[in-house]
Order: C-alpha cells, then sequence, then structure tokens
C-alpha cells in the first residue's frame, strides 16, 4: 500500500459538511462525545494536516483519510495524531478499512494514532469497533477504536449544553417524525445561546439545515413555539439566520405579484402596497422585492420593528411606511 496526496475525485457533500463542522469546532467535538479522551489533549499545538489517499492494493482502489489532527498529550511532549472517519453508510468491512487507515498512517508519520468514527447512516445495524484476525483459534490480531452512532444518540441529552457540535449534529440524532419541529426548536434555542461569530454560525446552521429541513408547515409550527418562549429568548432566537423566512423571500416574490405588492417599479398596481424606492441598482430594487413580503408577515404576526428592521434590512422608516398602508388598506 502506498500513501499519496488528496485527489478531488469522490469528495462528496456529506465528506465536506464534516470534516467542516469538525475542524472548526475540533476541541467541542471532542468534549461532546469523548469527553475523558478530551481532557488529556492539548488543544493550544492543534493542527490539521494535509487531505490523504492511499492506494489500496491489490485492487487499486484510492481511500481517503478526511480529517486527521495533529496534538500533544497534556503535559507531556508526547504528539499524538487523531484520525476521524465520518461514515455515511452502513459497510460490512469498514473495521477493517480502519486497521488499514491507522496502520497507513502510523507507517507514514511514526507518530501513535487515536482513531474515531463518526456513524451517521440511519440504519440501526450495528458497525463492531474491532478487527480481529486469528490462525487456528489463535488471535494474531486486535485492533480497536472510538466510535459514536449518531442515531443511537437520545437528542435530548444535548439540548441543555452549549456545545455547537452537538447542537449541529441534532439533526443527525435518533428522533422521530413528530419530534422535527421539537428539534429544530431546541437547535435554535442551543445557538441563541452561543456567542460565536456569523461565520461559525452560518456554517452550524447550514449544516443542521442540510439534514433536518421542515417542509413549510413545520417551519411555521417553529415559529409559533419561538412565540411561546421567553420573550428575551424569543428575540435572541429569531436574530438568528431562519429557514421560515428564507421561505418567504421565495414564496413572497410570486404572492407579491399576485396580490399587488409592489415597490415603485413602474407604477405599480392600485391595491398594492407601494414603498417609493429611489432609483438604484437592478439587484437592489430585486432584493426589495423580496423582502417587503418578509415584513409583512412579521408585521401580521405582531413582531418588534427593530427586529423585522434587522431581519430584513430595510430602515425603520420603509417599516413603519408599510405598516401604516397595512392598518390602512
Amino acid at each position: 500500500m502506498e500513501l499519496v496526496m488528496e485527489k478531488k475525485t469522490g469528495y462528496n457533500v456529506h465528506d465536506r459538511l464534516f470534516k467542516e463542522l469538525i475542524q472548526n469546532f475540533f476541541q467541542e467535538f471532542m468534549e461532546a462525545f469523548f469527553p475523558d479522551v478530551s481532557t488529556d489533549l492539548d488543544y493550544r499545538r492543534v493542527r490539521f494536516l494535509s487531505q490523504e489517499q492511499f492506494t489500496d492494493f491489490p485492487g487499486g482502489e484510492q481511500k481517503r483519510v478526511d480529517i486527521l489532527a495533529e496534538t500533544k498529550v497534556k503535559g507531556k511532549d508526547t504528539v499524538i495524531l487523531i484520525h476521524v472517519e465520518p461514515q455515511s453508510y452502513y459497510e460490512k468491512p469498514f473495521p477493517e478499512r480502519m486497521f488499514r487507515y491507522y496502520m497507513m498512517i502510523s507507517l507514514r508519520h511514526r507518530k501513535p494514532v487515536l482513531p474515531i468514527a463518526v456513524f451517521s447512516y440511519e440504519e440501526k445495524t450495528e458497525t463492531p469497533d474491532t478487527y480481529t484476525f486469528a490462525f487456528h483459534n489463535i488471535e494474531i490480531l486486535r485492533f480497536h477504536y472510538l466510535s459514536i452512532h449518531l442515531m443511537k444518540q437520545n437528542w435530548r441529552n444535548y439540548i441543555r449544553s452549549n456545545n455547537p457540535v452537538a447542537a449541529a449534529l441534532l439533526s443527525k440524532m435518533g428522533y422521530t417524525e413528530k419530534e422535527r419541529v421539537q428539534v429544530k426548536l431546541e437547535f435554535l434555542r442551543m445557538l441563541a445561546r452561543m456567542e460565536l461569530d456569523p461565520a461559525k454560525m452560518r456554517l452550524l446552521y447550514g449544516f443542521f439545515d442540510y439534514y433536518l429541513k421542515l417542509n413549510e408547515k413545520e417551519e411555521a409550527e417553529v415559529m409559533e413555539n419561538i412565540k411561546m418562549l421567553d420573550p428575551d429568548e424569543a428575540e435572541q432566537v429569531l436574530k438568528l439566520p431562519n429557514s421560515y423566512f428564507d421561505r418567504g423571500y421565495k414564496k413572497g416574490k410570486e404572492e407579491g405579484r399576485e396580490e399587488g405588492i409592489e415597490i415603485g417599479v413602474e407604477k405599480g398596481r392600485e391595491e398594492g402596497i407601494e414603498i417609493g424606492v429611489e432609483k438604484g441598482r437592478e439587484e437592489e430594487r430585486k432584493e426589495m422585492l423580496q423582502t417587503i413580503p418578509i415584513a409583512i408577515k412579521m408585521l401580521q404576526e405582531g413582531m418588534e420593528l427593530q427586529l423585522i428592521v434587522e431581519k430584513t434590512g430595510l430602515s425603520q422608516r420603509e417599516v413603519e411606511k408599510i405598516k401604516q398602508q397595512l392598518e390602512h388598506s
């Protein structure tokens, strides 16, 4: 077997999402799912090594090592490599593959390796966390790796934490169809408690929404549940990215045409809600057209003007004018 540098072929969305999540929140990942190991790691020294592939002879199949972190053991000079392998489907020979990864990484880097598998497939089929080889009833080899099967995790056990990885991975844990709305609500509540920069917030939200995408009815249920939260908490939750409003942008464009909601583009219909928009770039006018239906929906739901300004990007004067026209329509 021979190690070669990364090639992009075969690199899928699942691999990319998990790699971005775990590399950006590596310490939080270890703390959430492997706390005993985490206490012995020095996170000040973490660095991620270049993605690697090796050729699996004799078949010649290319195998990729996606996440390989190097750090030190806390209080010691011992350098350790941590290999994290996300696995999105059941694969019977997976334990042997983990052993091959372990062997190749060890041979190349000459450092101790801690192997971890993250199973995200929805089947409840058990994947052994041990690979063994025996001959004539003599055990020649026993290889063990750490693992977590997300589908077997109870999502309710993580919602009281402020761990961003746990929040994102709620989307892959074991919940029923009836619990989908509650899982989304708890995810938003977790995010609202965290003080994260916008880029990391978008990463978490994008990951969650990719794996747990609610339909229109479910999104509306989430909004109703948010209204029942403590007002301060509800305000923080509504400041987050929200697929309910994103869906409204698309739907509102069509509904706006049908209902005569226009913004000074040409003359507009007499019954429409109009806001004079000064000359500007065409894309700015298009964005405004998408934003107005969202503001209307938020006003109809009784939300505060300042929150509507923050979520839509409209000025307070524009929101107030929409409100006045709604009251007189």
